[in-house]
């Protein structure tokens, strides 16, 4: 069911979101304790506001209401990705050259599992991140599909 419910979400909301020169970051459906959830996540280069996130959850609200392709009662939730925005597609490793990332893995990858630190590039085949090993900075190829999940690291120095 949740596959069948974020992939007509995006087919509804794609459109909204390019009217508005909005991209779609992620969509979820989840059940949390006995209630379900459906999660949109927007985004653009100087981020989203709460405006924003309210006139694309009035529009998705009606269109979903129209297409009805949720079987059970749910909650929708438009927001942003926050500071730890999530990294889904290629584009989104491109974009965020010279920032901190943090990267888990199917499985383990020169020893490791998990990975954090700078991504200093993306070829179409390897994110290439530079990693703190002790004290000295040590530069890692990681193959993309390797990847289960990426985001961006909020780091304090």
């Amino acid at each position: 069911m949740g596959l069948k419910v974020t992939e007509k979400t995006r087919e509804i909301v794609e459109p909204i979101l390019d009217k508005m020169n909005l991209e779609l970051v992620d969509i979820e459906f989840e059940k949390e304790g006995k209630n379900w959830f459906l999660r949109v996540f927007i985004d653009k280069s100087d981020g989203v506001d709460i405006e924003e996130c309210g006139i694309v959850s009035e529009q998705l609200s009606e269109q979903l209401d129209q297409e009805d392709p949720v079987s059970v009662p749910y909650y929708l939730e438009v927001s942003s990705p926050g500071a730890e925005r999530p990294l889904k597609k290629e584009q989104d490793f491109k974009d965020n050259i010279g920032k901190t990332i943090f990267i888990s893995l199917y499985e383990p990858y020169e020893g490791a599992k998990t990975f954090e630190g700078e991504l200093i590039g993306y070829d179409g085949t390897f994110v290439t991140i530079e990693i703190k090993v002790k004290t000295r900075k040590k530069q890692v190829q990681i193959p993309y599909k390797k990847i289960a999940k990426a985001r961006l690291a909020v780091t304090f120095n």
